[in-house]
């Protein structure tokens, strides 16, 4: 049986894996989420938030070998995860992720895609140090296609996203491209073009594709169980 390590996106908090955490552990897996620095129930200043402490926050997480899942805005944090600590990873899934290419930002790989849908909705702070999404474009961008009373459930969960982790470069190297990674490509994502992640899935060891918006976990939380589960099967 595998152990399972889920990592949000921006915005969000372990408070998203709701619905897919049993699941997974029904099938006879360990399965455990977190909140990242400034999310969720963390009270870490955002100011203080950086993606180094991101990654120190999942390696404090792991006590044995584990897959990795970051969806969305936490692909930059697991990849920096398996650069400090590679032997702990078992396996890298990105769902519907920012698959780091070396020396840019997350902003820098938001820029390189042909559309940006999330860019319009993003409110920055009047210090700069935070970014929200506009509550009214949150239901046409992440939840779309997810059950009703979705947006209930997470807007007033959701928190401020730090900043300073998305404008740092990271140097991805063979330490973390030896590490097995799949890609869930979600097909009728509203924030990440499925197009652009299409081009990251690239350079993943194995693509898979969901029927769905950015927020799998809440709109088809057994087909993206089921998927990490196949997944188990391959590492």
């Amino acid at each position: 049986m595998a152990s399972f390590l889920l990592i949000h996106g921006a915005w969000h908090g372990a408070w998203c894996w709701r619905d897919v955490l049993p699941l997974l552990r029904e099938a006879g897996h360990t399965a455990r989420a977190i909140d990242l620095p400034s999310h969720g129930n963390d009270r870490t200043p955002p100011e203080d938030v950086t993606l180094a402490t991101y990654a120190e926050a999942i390696r404090a997480a792991i006590d044995e070998p584990t897959i990795l899942l970051g969806h969305s805005m936490g692909g930059y944090p697991i990849t920096a995860a398996a650069e400090r600590s590679p032997a702990d990873i078992e396996h890298l899934v990105y769902l519907c992720a920012y698959a780091p290419l070396s020396g840019l930002s997350l902003a820098e790989m938001r820029k390189r895609a042909a559309r940006q849908p999330l860019v319009e909705a993003m409110i920055r702070s009047d210090d700069g140090k935070t970014v929200s999404l506009d509550p009214t474009r949150a239901e046409a961008l992440l939840y779309h296609d997810c059950p009703p009373g979705t947006i209930e459930y997470a807007l007033p969960r959701m928190t401020s996203q730090p900043i300073e982790p998305q404008e740092t470069p990271l140097d991805v190297t063979e330490t973390s491209a030896a590490v097995p990674a799949s890609y869930i490509l979600c097909e009728d994502d509203r924030a990440i073009p499925p197009e652009y992640q299409a081009e990251m899935a690239e350079r993943c060891d194995e693509v898979y594709r969901l029927p769905c918006g950015h927020s799998p976990f809440f709109a088809m939380p057994q087909r993206l169980a089921d998927t990490l589960i196949r997944i188990t099967e391959k590492s």
